[in-house]
């Protein structure tokens, strides 16, 4: 099979699936801002893995989608996943619980103010993990983004986790607040409640996802688990749990290939 990898980069889990793909027999092509020119010349590789979320590989992910040739994960489901606003469409749907959430301009929050109870987080609209998350303790601290529309979100006081999970291997690890998938965590007994999150989580999807993790706090004053951001394709480098997610999630997506192009 002819292989194709959207990514940002040659190293890191991109890389690996490479070698893990050639390995096996496959022709492995990884395409970065160095080489990815969305046309016809793409359409050599018999199917894609959308590695990077960020909207240019999604541009591709969909353009290659159209044309009839199979990309996993799903291009559109990893366009909502970084979107902050329409990944709450996926958490309701999933009966899970999430941090309210407000969206306007700076104007519109000091015409609201009544509506927000400080401290709140602020985060870009679109994009994971920690990257330009930021603690709002005043209205003032909005100042320096009047000229953009401001997402915020509830701010939790609680533990905060970083759960993986490859179809029913689950990895819950404890983190330091706010911080991303690369910051040092400690593994910890996975919660009975969190086993039952990831699984609605999953089964919400009817087989789309089979991979990924949920970045949840659980609130110091209820015990109840927030899920504060998803992710669905995580670089797996915290994972401390038996099994090997190189293997696991290659395994998974040569399977799914091959059914979809026999």
């Amino acid at each position: 099979m002819k292989i194709g990898i959207l990514s940002k980069k040659t190293k890191g889990f991109g890389g690996m699936m490479k070698d893990y793909f050639e390995r096996q027999g496959h022709q492995v092509s990884i395409y970065t801002q160095e080489n990815l020119v969305l046309n016809n010349n793409l359409f050599k590789n018999d199917v894609y893995v959308q590695k990077s979320k960020t909207l240019f590989y999604l541009y591709a992910g969909y353009f290659l989608e159209e044309n009839g040739i199979p990309v996993l994960p799903s291009p559109k489901i990893t366009d909502h996943h970084k979107n902050r606003i329409l990944v709450h469409e996926y958490l309701k749907n999933a009966d899970l619980l999430f941090p309210q959430y407000f969206f306007g301009s700076l104007n519109a929050f000091r015409n609201n103010i009544e509506m927000l109870s400080f401290p709140l987080i602020k985060k870009p609209l679109t994009g994971s993990r920690s990257f330009g998350v930021t603690i709002i303790n005043t209205i003032e601290d909005l100042e320096p983004y009047s000229n953009e529309m401001i997402y915020l979100e509830e701010y939790l006081e609680g533990t905060h986790y970083c759960v993986y999970f490859i179809k029913n291997n689950i990895c819950q690890l404890e983190k330091p607040p706010l911080s991303s998938e690369h910051a040092d965590m400690e593994l910890v007994p996975t919660d009975p409640k969190v086993k039952k999150i990831i699984k609605k989580w999953i089964n919400s999807f009817k087989g789309e996802i089979m991979f990924g993790h949920l970045d949840m706090v659980k609130e110091t004053s209820s015990n109840r688990f927030y899920v504060v951001d998803p992710g669905s394709f995580p670089e797996f480098d915290n994972w401390k749990c038996k099994i090997d997610p190189l293997e696991e999630i290659c395994e998974m997506l040569l399977g799914k290939f091959n059914k979809l192009v026999e």
